[in-house]
């Protein structure tokens, strides 16, 4: 993806490499101001951990043993193998998960490498994942995630503690983790991506998607109404300011160092034309969320990640 010559300075206390590549000191140095953030989880809460209050995804429940059958018991959890093996009838018993899962899945493709102002929407998503998997951190919850590029994709099993957090931080830094994925014949779709993550995203788990969405089509999103059935799940849209509209004159050019392109916004129907592309395509994510009763968070390059969690 393209960038401009003219990225401006919004985080001009970083350095210049932090613009457009993160590295893992900065995911590090993001415990101690997500250790300030009161998330509660957006609001979305699981039951099984006492103080948490939201509708309630899958059964949440680890199988514990199974016991004799007692009257009252839900016959949908007799155990049909002990009851065959032992000529007498079972039930499971599950216990409560103490730890809810949190997975992270985080667009790296190559559309995200781009920036006006700020920091590149790489870098932004980033960080984004790094002050969430912190929170999880402290809260005593698995951290999990899920990493893709127009190459390929990469799924970490939620596991608990620092541990945890500082694997997700490495594969967020090292591109080349994903590269040494077997790579399809094309370029992977989001579809594909969601479909995977409905496969790796236990019930139950809360599941954060941090990307621009570009590629969100029919498919995806029957993709993500199965993923929303089971779990609770909160889009992260990231966008730049020039992505949702064009300076109303002049030319402009971009570059990303190998092809260059050059913009002449005077025509006002094809700035009208460019808006209304970014405004669909806003319109498509707030109208999904509110049919699948998904949390929706809208963040640009310019912003501090900080205040938007906040």
């Amino acid at each position: 993806m393209f960038f401009s010559k003219q990225l401006e300075k919004a985080g001009s206390s970083l350095k210049a490499g932090e613009l457009v590549a993160v590295t893992l000191k900065a995911l590090i140095n993001l415990a101690k101001p997500a250790a300030g953030l009161n998330l509660h989880y957006l609001s979305i809460r699981s039951r099984q951990s006492g103080s948490y209050v939201s509708r309630f995804k899958g059964r949440g429940m680890e199988f514990d043993e199974a016991r004799l059958y007692q009257p009252g018991d839900d016959i949908r959890s007799i155990d049909w193998r002990v009851t065959a093996r032992t000529g007498k009838t079972h039930t499971k018993v599950f216990r409560e998960e103490r730890e809810r899962p949190m997975f992270i899945s985080v667009d790296m493709r190559q559309a995200m490498h781009f920036a006006t102002r700020g920091v590149f929407k790489s870098v932004l998503a980033a960080k984004l994942a790094g002050l969430l998997a912190w929170t999880a951190e402290q809260h005593g919850d698995r951290i999990g995630g899920q990493i893709f590029s127009d190459l390929a994709c990469l799924e970490l099993k939620p596991q608990s503690g620092r541990h945890a957090v500082l694997r997700f931080f490495n594969a967020l830094v090292k591109p080349q983790g994903l590269a040494g994925q077997s790579s399809p014949p094309s370029l992977i779709s989001l579809e594909h991506v969601l479909a995977r993550l409905t496969q790796h995203a236990r019930p139950g788990s809360l599941v954060y998607i941090i990307s621009d969405f570009r590629g969100l089509t029919d498919k995806a999103e029957i993709h993500l109404a199965k993923l929303a059935q089971h779990c609770d799940v909160v889009l992260i849209f990231i966008y730049d300011n020039l992505e949702s509209c064009l300076p109303a004159k002049g030319r402009y050019r971009f570059t990303d160092d190998e092809r260059d392109v050059v913009i002449d916004s005077g025509d006002q129907q094809r700035l009208l034309n460019y808006r209304c592309r970014f405004v669909q395509r806003q319109k498509r994510l707030e109208l999904l969320a509110k049919k699948m009763s998904l949390a929706l968070i809208q963040c640009s390059t310019a912003d501090d990640p900080i205040q938007s969690l906040r």
